[in-house]
């Protein structure tokens, strides 16, 4: 019952966040507050005798609003599960291995969510330019020039062997030849592409 009250809640608030005005980001400094209150005010008067539970953007910072003239940097936010290698760190480009091709980041980008693939990021900071390679993750770049990578695994490309890279290319062609199963045909895939893509990394 309470799920279903506070679904119709969400619902409701975020059709009225709509119809009055234009669509905004979660993050935006002026949004946040008014759609938290809006949930907390009907939460209240539908039910009164239970405390309102977090939502999203209870744990979410504020952006700082878009600037009125495009900056001269971009500041990157690049996090993994258990380290984080950049924290609001002024860059000059940042290219990303995105599903749907290399997709270059500079200041004033238009905000875009893209999922990354098996591949290289590159961070240009002058003639400075470090490499990571990254599994996977997703890239988010916000209208105020600041892009969030967020990837499960990346290592500099410098420190990644050369030799276990083919050893672990020929691994995985070997067993997708040999897969008899969906399933292990797919493992052994997904081993491929990610070996393939560290081949690049390194002859690229």
């Amino acid at each position: 019952m309470i799920r279903h009250a506070a679904t119709r809640l969400l619902n409701r608030s975020a059709s009225a966040a709509v119809a009055g005005g234009s669509r905004r980001f979660s993050t935006d400094l002026a949004s946040a507050p008014s759609a938290d209150e809006a949930f907390v005010s009907a939460w209240t008067r539908t039910v009164p005798n239970i405390d309102p539970p977090k939502t999203p953007l209870s744990f979410m910072q504020p952006r700082p609003p878009t600037p009125s003239s495009i900056p001269s940097k971009l500041k990157i936010n690049f996090v993994l599960p258990y380290a984080s290698e950049f924290s609001n760190k002024e860059v000059d480009m940042v290219i990303v291995p995105a599903t749907t091709g290399q997709m270059g980041i500079l200041p004033g980008h238009v905000a875009t969510i893209a999922e990354l693939k098996p591949g290289v990021v590159s961070v240009h900071e002058g003639n400075d330019v470090k490499k990571y390679f990254v599994s996977s993750g997703f890239v988010f770049v916000h209208s105020n020039s600041i892009a969030d990578i967020m990837a499960i695994e990346a290592v500099p490309v410098e420190q990644i062997d050369p030799s276990a890279v083919q050893k672990g290319l020929s691994e995985f062609t070997q067993k997708l030849n040999s897969a008899s199963t969906d399933l292990q045909k797919a493992e052994a895939q997904i081993g491929v592409d990610v070996f393939s893509a560290l081949n690049s990394a390194l002859t690229g």
